[in-house]
C-alpha cells in the first residue's frame, strides 16, 4: 500500500506575509489509515484540510492527494474523496433527499442513493422535510451523509461528531469504523481527543501551525503517559484509597506493602488520557471537546 497523502514543507499565509497559519507542516497518510489531525482552535487544521482538498491555492510546499499535484488539482480527484465539513453547506429550502440527489448529480461516478445514506444517518422520518427546518445537529448528519454520496476512497472529516446527542455521535464513529474497514482512507481533523483516541491509527499534533509530534495514540501513552493503580483497601478497619504509579519506586514500595499487608476492595490500572499527553507535548489544553458541547442533535 502506498500514501494516499503526502504533504512536504507545507506553508501558507492569509496576509501573503511571513505571518504563517501554516509553517514547514509535512506527513503522510497511508492508503487505509484513519489518520486524525489535531489541536485547538486557530492551529491550522482547517488550513490545511483546505489546502490538500483544493479549496485553497498553493503556496509554498508540496502536496500530493490520491497522487494528484495539488499545485494543479485534476477535476477527477473530486470523484475520489469525500469532504464532510464542520459547518454544514445544504441547501435550505431543498428536502434532505432533494440536497443529496443535487449533489449526486456533480460526480462524473456512480453514486449511493439518497435514501441509502439519509437512513444510515438516523434521518428517515426527516428525509422530504426541508433543511432549513433541521436542527443544527441534523443538518450536520444529512452534510455527513452527503460526504458519503460518490463513495470515496478518501474521506475529509473535519469535527464530524462535534456538538451531536453521544448516541447519534456512537452512531458516527461506528460508520467510520466501518468504511475504513472495506479500505476507505480517513483524513480526521479535531480538537476531541477523545473520537482520535476511539479511531486513529496515528495522530498529528498541531500548534500555532507546526506540528509538533506524529504517533499512534498507544505509542504515545507507552511514551508519555504513566500508569497508575488505583486502589481501596481497609487499615485498622478503615477504608482508604490511593493511586500510585507504577513507574515511581517509591510508589511501587508502597502498592506491595498495601497488597502484603492489607484487605484491597478494588483496584485498578488506569493510563493518561491523550487530552493530558497533548498538554503535556504541546503545553496548550484543547477547547470546547465535544463532551462539553451544547447537544444540538
Amino acid at each position: 500500500m502506498g500514501d494516499m497523502i503526502r504533504v512536504e514543507g507545507l506553508y501558507h499565509s492569509y496576509s501573503h506575509n511571513e505571518d504563517y497559519s501554516v509553517r514547514d507542516v509535512s506527513f503522510s497518510v497511508a492508503e487505509g489509515e484513519i489518520f486524525g489531525f489535531l489541536g485547538p482552535s486557530g492551529a491550522g487544521k482547517s488550513t490545511t484540510q483546505n489546502i490538500i482538498t483544493g479549496l485553497l491555492p498553493m503556496q509554498k510546499g508540496k502536496v500530493e492527494v490520491a497522487g494528484h499535484d495539488m499545485r494543479k488539482p485534476s477535476l477527477k480527484l473530486y470523484n475520489e474523496i469525500g469532504v464532510s465539513f464542520e459547518q454544514p453547506n445544504l441547501y435550505a429550502k431543498m428536502t434532505a433527499v432533494e440536497n443529496l440527489a443535487f449533489f449526486a448529480s456533480l460526480f462524473d461516478v456512480p453514486c449511493r442513493g439518497p435514501m441509502e445514506l439519509i437512513r444510515m444517518v438516523g434521518l428517515e422520518s426527516s428525509a422530504k422535510k426541508k433543511c432549513g427546518e433541521f436542527s443544527k445537529g441534523m443538518r450536520q448528519r444529512i452534510n455527513f451523509a452527503r460526504s458519503m454520496i460518490n463513495d470515496p476512497k478518501l474521506w475529509f472529516l473535519d469535527e464530524p461528531t462535534s456538538g451531536l446527542d453521544p448516541a447519534i455521535a456512537a452512531d458516527i464513529k461506528d460508520i467510520i469504523k466501518k468504511r475504513n474497514q472495506e479500505g476507505v482512507t480517513v483524513f480526521l481533523t479535531t480538537h476531541s481527543m477523545s473520537i482520535a483516541d476511539d479511531l486513529c491509527d496515528r495522530v498529528a499534533f498541531i500548534v500555532d501551525g507546526e506540528i509538533k509530534l506524529i504517533d499512534s495514540p498507544k505509542e504515545l501513552k507507552l511514551r508519555f503517559g504513566k500508569s497508575f493503580v488505583d486502589v481501596e483497601y481497609v487499615l485498622d478497619g478503615q477504608i482508604r484509597r490511593q493511586s500510585l504509579s507504577t513507574e515511581d519506586e517509591e510508589d511501587k514500595r508502597a502498592l506491595k506493602d498495601i497488597i502484603d499487608h492489607c484487605q484491597i476492595r478494588r483496584m485498578h490500572t488506569e493510563e493518561a488520557t491523550l487530552e493530558q499527553i497533548f498538554i503535556k507535548v504541546t503545553g496548550k489544553e484543547l477547547i470546547g471537546d465535544e463532551t462539553a458541547a451544547e447537544h444540538t442533535a
